[in-house]
């Protein structure tokens, strides 16, 4: 899964990168969590790459409880495509795919701790070449009996590559530049031959603070490698 990332990224820099036609202002954040909004670019009807904030947790348009959104913050991209696939994320796989950009993202090892126990040690992931990486997302619009409109996004993920399995067996898609115009636009089977690891040797991993783990804590020391025996 992916339950926590950072984007630390300037409006310049994410303009330039993903050729935006529109972006909002954004600030710095090493511990985005889920129900917050996040970063989502998606391609308008007019065909222009738009940047805008949505809320991290898909709430589907036809959702009676918008509480339903805070467990689909990631969607399982293998069976995105299959007959099966969940209603939730069904609709908004086939016609309303986003990218989510990203400077790192988290993930928890179970480690021993002493005979008979175990802990959980965070690390931090980033692409080795130091670029922002794009998240594989779907998005949804859903209205309110009040009339207000709640646009929101997920995560998909897949299986890790081989490179991660030690720390978690699932990772976010990540996508290639070259990819992300059929993500955000290609026919739907197109879009599900782009779900798969990212290649081994593109990303760079090491243990972080367990601040981390807390929603509250936000600041640049949480992407800081810990070295030794640092708690």
């Amino acid at each position: 899964m992916c339950g926590r990332y950072a984007l630390d990224a300037p409006r310049s820099q994410l303009s330039r990168r993903f050729a935006l036609d529109e972006c909002v202002e954004l600030s710095a954040r090493y511990n985005i969590a889920p129900t917050s909004d996040v970063a989502v670019i998606r391609q308008s009807p007019e065909g222009q790459r738009v940047l805008h904030r949505l809320r991290w947790g898909l709430l589907p348009h036809w959702a009676k409880d918008p509480a339903i959104a805070a467990r689909l913050i990631n969607a399982r991209g293998e069976s995105l495509a299959a007959p099966a696939a969940k209603p939730a994320f069904r609709d908004a796989f086939r016609k309303r795919r986003c990218l989510l950009p990203a400077s790192g993202f988290y993930e928890w090892q179970k480690v021993a701790a002493r005979p008979g126990s175990a802990r959980k040690q965070p690390f931090y992931t980033s692409l080795q070449s130091g670029e922002v990486m794009a998240f594989g997302g779907l998005w949804e619009a859903w209205t309110a009996p009040s009339g207000e409109v709640i646009r929101s996004c997920c995560i998909v993920t897949t299986a890790a590559n081989q490179r991660l399995p030690a720390i978690h067996e699932r990772m976010p898609l990540i996508l290639a530049p070259e990819h992300w115009q059929d993500w955000l636009s290609a026919p739907v089977d197109q879009a599900a031959a782009l779900i798969r690891p990212c290649p081994d040797g593109v990303l760079q991993s090491w243990p972080v603070s367990p601040r981390v783990g807390k929603a509250s804590a936000d600041d640049p020391a949480l992407i800081t490698a810990l070295h030794g025996d640092e708690p």
